[in-house]
C-alpha cells in the first residue's frame, strides 16, 4: 500500500521512531504497523483482530480509520484514494483502498 503523511513532522516521527520521544513500547509499535501497511495491498488485509485492530471510527472522526499501538494510543489514517471507493451503502470500500494518508497518532477517546 502507498502511504502518505499528513506533515513533515509525522513523516519524520514514522520514518524514525526510536527517535521520537514516544517511547520504546510505542515506538517499537509504530515501527510493526507501518511494516503491515506498508507489506498489505489493500486496507482490507489489514487484521482488524488484534494486534493491528484496524477500525473505522464513527462520529467526530467519521471516515478514519485506526490502528493500535500501546494503550489508550492509535495510528490514525484515512484513505487517500482519490475518489475514496465507497461500497452501495456508502461505506468506504476497504478492498479498494491502496493509498493512505497518516494523520496523527493520538489517544483518540
Amino acid at each position: 500500500m502507498k502511504i502518505y503523511f499528513r506533515t513533515n513532522k509525522l513523516r519524520n516521527i514514522c520514518n524514525n521512531p526510536g527517535k521520537a520521544a514516544m517511547g520504546k513500547n510505542r515506538a517499537r509499535k509504530l515501527e510493526q504497523r507501518l511494516m503491515e501497511l506498508q507489506a498489505a495491498e489493500n486496507l482490507a488485509e489489514v487484521s482488524h483482530l488484534p494486534p493491528a485492530r484496524l477500525h473505522q471510527l464513527s462520529g467526530n472522526r467519521a471516515g478514519q480509520f485506526s490502528v493500535d499501538l500501546d494503550q489508550p494510543y492509535r495510528l490514525l489514517l484515512v484513505p487517500a484514494n482519490d475518489p475514496i471507493p465507497t461500497l452501495q451503502d456508502g461505506g468506504i470500500d476497504k478492498s479498494l483502498v491502496t493509498e493512505i494518508d497518516i494523520t496523527e497518532i493520538c489517544d483518540p477517546h
